[in-house]
């Protein structure tokens, strides 16, 4: 357990430095940035973004294991798997754009309106980007974290919790430490005009994971889907811009009539759609179509009929909703190196994907001592032990994993 705590709270801090999080880096870069000549702001900052990560962290992971021990194979990231919660994160990641390009402020007093900076208000956006942060970091299993979470998911509730919150402190004390000390304040020129401009800048990391999560939706759901999020969006924006109008009257004495049809708007044209979405049971559009075509369909029966008969078998377990998997494709795996290796050691490869829940997928990960995406495993040729490679690939990593496989089903 010990190894355990030390391997989760290790993968939390490396998880910082994960693709999952960059969308979410702004945020902490500005919270941090905005306080620097305010030390005891800066170090509230950073417990209330703490205290965010630890408690969104502690509900995610009580969701989990209440839904394990009902009998559902879930595991880490397994709420990306609802359209729901990638549409919801999507309007989320929106909103937070449009606050940081100025379209209307949060948790600011009137005579604030415009200005970067904020008190209460300050610790509550703290609190919630911290929430943030840990809900968009789901899809990464960073180095040493994985295991962690397969070690978690075997153990009582409570020693799973422990765990859990190891991970949590972990992710969040690289953010918090540096909130405690104020001698970086020295290294940042004094507040000004480019505090503004850099909120703006900032705005656009946000913007890609839009995209990146309007896409996953897109192939959740569908493109049904993909037009009631794309007219969401139209409408958030329509009604972040009357909040605007709104704060702006006010800031003037008038009646803010704005904000009661910003609301409304929001409730009665955006709400509805988001409630009808479902995980598409359709046929797969042509980049799926053609990718299954050079793969072998997996499943665990599949694997148990080909394994040991003379050709190695890589398993790619993957999903759209996570980053990592997709920068190990376009790195390593479709690489004209590793695609060569595979012809010349007459490796099946195989796809399994978690884009949508996938039980059979879920069980392999756990059966596999992971809780999370991604999984790369090589079945020898010999029907050996299989071999599970790092989360993070190489083309060498791959083909040197592939030879070996080969290689054991010559010696037989």
């Amino acid at each position: 357990m010990l190894t355990a705590l030390a391997a989760a709270f290790l993968g939390g801090i490396i998880l910082n430095l994960m693709p999952c999080v960059f969308p979410v880096i702004s945020l902490k870069a500005l919270s941090l940035i905005r306080h620097h000549d305010k030390p005891a702001q800066a170090r509230a900052e950073g417990l209330a973004f703490l205290f965010g990560v630890v408690v969104t962290m502690f509900a995610l992971a009580g969701v989990l294991l209440l839904a394990r021990s009902g009998g559902a194979a879930v595991g880490w990231g397994f709420q990306l798997q609802s359209p729901l919660v990638i549409a919801l994160l999507v309007l989320v990641m929106l909103a937070s754009a449009l606050n940081l390009f100025g379209l209307f402020e949060v948790g600011l007093s009137v005579q604030k309106v415009g200005e970067v900076g904020g008190g209460r208000g300050g610790l509550t956006g703290s609190a919630l980007t911290g929430a943030l942060a840990i809900i968009v970091a789901t899809p990464c299993s960073a180095p040493f974290m994985a295991s962690a979470i397969g070690y978690a998911l075997t153990q009582p509730p409570r020693v799973s919790l422990v765990i859990f919150i190891a991970l949590a402190l972990g992710f969040a004390a690289p953010f918090t430490l540096i909130s405690f000390f104020p001698v970086l304040a020295r290294i940042l020129p004094a507040p000004g005009a480019w505090m503004v401009t850099l909120k703006h800048g900032l705005a656009f990391p946000m913007l890609g994971a839009v995209a990146w999560l309007i896409w996953v939706l897109e192939r959740q759901a569908g493109s049904i889907a993909l037009a009631a999020i794309l007219a969401c969006c139209i409408l958030l924006s329509f009604a972040a811009w009357l909040y605007g109008m709104a704060q702006k009257r006010r800031m003037m004495g008038k009646r803010h009539w704005a904000l009661h049809i910003a609301t409304a708007v929001f409730l009665l044209l955006v709400v509805p759609p988001l409630a009808n979405l479902k995980t598409s049971s359709g046929p797969l559009d042509s980049a799926e179509a053609s990718q299954a075509a050079a793969a072998v369909a997996w499943s665990p029966q599949n694997v148990d009929a080909i394994k040991g008969q003379g050709k190695p078998i890589f398993v790619d377990f993957t999903a759209s909703w996570c980053i990592t998997c997709q920068v190990n494709e376009r790195t390593s795996l479709s690489t004209q190196a590793v695609k060569a290796a595979m012809a010349r050691t007459n490796t099946i490869y195989m796809i399994a994907d978690s884009t949508k829940y996938n039980p059979d997928v879920e069980q392999a990960l756990s059966d596999f001592g992971r809780g999370g995406l991604p999984l790369y495993v090589v079945y020898p040729a010999d029907g050996g032990k299989p071999v599970i490679l790092p989360q993070v690939l190489t083309p060498g990593i791959v083909i040197t994993a592939l030879d070996n496989a080969a290689e054991s089903g010559k010696k037989t």
